[in-house]
């Protein structure tokens, strides 16, 4: 009998079982696949990561080394090559969760996990034979897939999803992407870079829609200048493969249809839950109608021992959310009591330039009333931004009007990723834009632009613009 047993290997699983191993637990994952590591690890987050650097690099030795004096010729994709780390790079990432599990004395069973009863799990194998485990608690890290509509018929060699767009065997001349949220952007933008002609459908008035309007509209004119082309208001209502090419109609606002013609089209409409096999039934589980793993504010589904975390339940589907559940909930089976609080999980998009975001959105403080005032400062005025070319994009910082406190940091710019964790570790200690404004920033740097948006912020006082 296992003190704990977590279902999926994700991030939110092998983050869940590691913690509940570091407290004393005897732990047990069970993994569909041959390889841990969930969709992020494998087709996800550090694939896209690794292709996106590659196109990156690429895309600025053909546009910008000339720039820098740096003179090349015979400048061509090694497409092949280019998959090939790719795949390295998630073997090893890969190969280090398999090293984490020994380490922490976490047993491993691939196979399909599906309930028994409320502490029994069978775990069947490809071969088809199965063993039944047993745990006190159980956790629920079974994660998400690519979501489509009910007229798309994923053919995943012309129709494709953000999985198969990880692996293609050339670079398209026309890819359509259907949904101008973060998956689409991100993987557009690496067949962009490299010379694809890209054209992006998307429902919404605004790309990457849930995010901030101005980071929307931003990234758009980013994308523009990789030759992107934008249908923003368009619904699609037909897509149909006709063996090398493949057309998509959409309507606009006024019902008016228009048909664009490509090689591929990426359908990236989002995720949904995933608790195919699962048996949740025979555990008493109850899922709702979105598809999700229903659970209350400790993450316990309404079977008193078992959880469930990550893109199966509800909120962002976020690799980090997902981590700081599987901690949460083994800190909950251990006895503590952890604290989450998701306004304060911040969204990134890999584009380039990147986009980052923590807290609210200039349009949910307007909706909830609260009063507020904006700072905003350009890369265009940072002098390391133009000493590296980096030059579009701004920072916005929204703090209450009256005691000042950082409500949300807005990003578009160079390295946002990375520089987003600074107003993450201010808002959690309830930071007011003037704090961050008195602190030194190292210079030349672009969290100088953090420090001048603060600025801005208070009383308009920012020194470089």
């Amino acid at each position: 009998m296992y003190d704990v047993i977590v279902i999926g290997s994700g991030p939110g699983g092998y983050v869940a079982a590691i913690r509940a191993a570091q407290l004393g637990m005897k732990t047990a994952i069970v993994e569909k696949y041959s390889t841990l590591g969930g969709t992020c690890l494998n087709v996800g987050c550090i694939p896209s990561k690794a292709l996106l650097d590659s196109s990156e690099h690429y895309h600025n030795a053909a546009h910008t080394f000339k720039t820098h004096g740096i003179n090349l010729s015979g400048l061509k994709v090694d497409l092949k090559q280019m998959i090939g780390r790719k795949d390295e790079v998630v073997k090893q990432n890969v190969d280090g969760i398999q090293y984490l599990m020994k380490k922490n004395k976490i047993d491993v069973h691939h196979g399909l996990g599906s309930f028994v009863d409320k502490n029994t799990v069978k775990v069947t194998k490809e071969d088809g034979s199965s063993e039944n485990i047993q745990g006190k608690n159980i956790i629920i890290a079974t994660g998400s897939k690519p979501s489509t509509l009910p007229f798309i018929k994923l053919d995943k060699k012309r129709v494709i999803t953000s999985t198969e767009a990880l692996n293609l065997k050339e670079i398209p001349k026309h890819m359509i992407v259907i949904g101008g949220g973060v998956i689409g952007m991100e993987l557009g933008s690496v067949y962009g870079r490299m010379g694809a002609k890209v054209s992006v459908v998307e429902y919404m008035d605004s790309l990457i829609p849930t995010m901030d309007k101005t980071m929307g509209k931003e990234l758009q004119k980013s994308l523009k200048k990789l030759g992107f082309e934008f249908f923003l208001k368009h619904k699609v209502v037909e897509v149909e493969n006709k063996g090398k090419e493949v057309t998509v109609k959409a309507e606009n606002a006024k019902g008016e249809t228009i048909e664009l013609k490509g090689d591929y089209v990426l359908v990236s409409i989002g995720r949904r839950p995933y608790t195919d096999g699962l048996n949740a039934e025979a555990a008493g589980v109850k899922i709702t109608d979105r598809g999700q793993v229903e659970v209350d504010e400790h993450l316990r589904t309404n079977v008193p021992n078992i959880y469930a975390i990550g893109d199966v339940v509800k909120g962002a589907m976020l690799a980090h959310k997902a981590e700081e559940e599987g901690t949460f909930v083994a800190e909950v089976i251990a006895g503590q009591k952890p604290h989450i609080n998701y306004l304060l999980i911040p969204g990134v998009v890999y584009t380039w330039p990147e986009v980052a975001a923590v807290g609210y959105t200039e349009e949910q403080l307007k909706e909830k009333g609260i009063k507020y005032k904006a700072g905003k400062f350009p890369f265009m005025a940072s002098g390391r931004a133009r000493a590296s070319m980096d030059t579009d994009g701004l920072v916005k910082v929204l703090a209450d009007a009256e005691t000042d406190e950082i409500l949300g940091v807005h990003m578009i710019g160079p390295r946002t990723a990375d520089m987003i964790a600074e107003a993450v570790v201010a808002m959690e200690f309830r930071a007011s834009a003037e704090d961050i404004a008195r602190m030194s920033h190292a210079h030349p740097t672009y969290t100088e632009a953090f420090k001048e948006a603060c600025l801005a912020a208070t009383d308009n006082r920012a020194l470089h613009i």
